[in-house]
């Protein structure tokens, strides 16, 4: 699945185009490394995205293309 779409489907990120606008600027990263909104994600990948001052972690535990709002937060796990 890409990077923008993960990142809407799993409510990290509220709007795909926010999230195409934070990976085109550099904000968000895979495995440490500057990703852009086309690239794929796969389980057990670490994804941290940077707003201002505040960076959050987390670390993929499974990829679906739908899921309801209540278990979005089972598709993430959030890292210190």
């Amino acid at each position: 699945m890409r990077l923008d779409k993960y990142l809407k489907v799993s409510r990290l990120i509220k709007r795909r185009t926010i999230a195409n606008e934070a990976c085109d600027a550099g904000r968000v990263t895979i495995n440490d490394r500057p990703a852009k909104a086309s690239v794929d994600v796969k389980v057990g990948d670490v994804i941290a995205i940077h707003f201002g001052n505040k960076e959050t972690r987390v670390k993929v535990l499974s990829v679906q293309d739908a899921i309801r709002k209540e278990d979005a937060e089972n598709m993430f796990e959030y890292l210190a």
